[in-house]
């Protein structure tokens, strides 16, 4: 979440485009990698070429009951599905005391969580059928392995701090939209270097 933080706000203090600075960090991230001799992928989807189909996405889980707009944005409505923190194995409960729960009377349930977003003063925005905004972070990351891989992956990893709220987001929209289940059939998740509070990784 912090690195979209940054993607947002960081342009306008820098006088620059957030695609200006994404293809700073995207230059820097090959550097690496091709200094560890690491082979690059096939294809390297940036969410936003995918807007499309993150909408076509998004408009799915509506038109199945699983989400709902509400003032601009859209939230997925996580009473709709009953496996749902079935990767963290956590309790709704649970998972609200464990993460910052985005409040908002528009939403039919606190642990509802956002697909799209309604457009703000300073950010990037799209046209949707919902009025302009932005994707949500988890839907971004279906939309565009349920486009270049297909309803099933094989191994999905990430790290640990992922697995709620992002992976398990991942899960319940992807199988919610498709009805193929599993989404992914294994799930492998690093762990992170840390020095003192501070996290010295990027998952």
């Amino acid at each position: 979440m912090r690195g979209i933080k940054i993607i947002i706000h960081r342009p306008n203090k820098l006088g620059i485009s957030a695609s200006e600075l994404a293809g700073k960090f995207t230059d820097s991230y090959f550097d690496d990698m091709d200094a560890l001799n690491i082979e690059r992928a096939d294809i390297y989807p940036r969410a936003t070429e995918e807007i499309p189909k993150i909408i076509e996405v998004i408009q799915g889980l509506i038109d199945k009951g699983y989400a709902y707009a509400a003032q601009g944005s859209v939230y997925f409505r996580v009473n709709s599905v009953s496996d749902y923190g079935k990767l963290s194995h956590r309790n709704l409960e649970s998972m609200m005391s464990a993460c910052n729960v985005e409040m908002g009377r528009q939403k039919e349930n606190p642990m509802d969580f956002a697909l799209w977003k309604a457009a703000k003063p300073g950010e990037p925005s799209w046209e949707s059928p919902w009025g302009r905004g932005r994707p949500g972070w988890h839907i971004e990351c279906s939309a565009m392995s349920l486009k270049y891989l297909g309803d099933n992956l094989d191994i999905h990893g990430g790290g640990q701090d992922l697995i709620f709220p992002h992976h398990e987001n991942e899960i319940v929209q992807s199988e919610s939209f498709t009805g193929a289940k599993p989404f992914a059939k294994y799930w492998l998740h690093n762990g992170l270097v840390q020095l003192g509070e501070d996290k010295m990784s990027k998952s």
